[in-house]
């Protein structure tokens, strides 16, 4: 089940989140507001995202891997996501 992070303590180095493209990432550091890490769907980096204001989500490893191959999980249909932004559907 997915964590929703409220602050920089939530969240740490080697754990993993859903960044705000719905990419799972690795965290590789923090700063207090700001968390950044390597997405495991195609490696880029960095993939930054505001703890307050992304709505940042720690995954399982579990959630991970079922991200990479199907999607995020549980999306609400009002995302309002453009089709060329959603990486799952390609």
């Amino acid at each position: 089940m997915t964590t929703e992070t409220t602050n920089a303590d939530d969240i740490k180095p080697g754990d993993i989140y859903e960044d705000c493209s719905f990419h799972p990432c690795l965290c590789t550091a923090t700063n207090g507001q700001e968390v950044w890490g390597i997405s495991l769907i195609d490696g880029s980096y960095p993939r930054s995202c505001d703890i307050n204001i992304c709505g940042v989500r720690k995954l399982s490893v579990e959630e991970a891997l079922l991200w990479k191959t199907k999607g995020p999980q549980n999306l609400p249909d009002n995302m309002g996501i453009p089709n060329k932004k959603r990486w799952w559907q390609s």
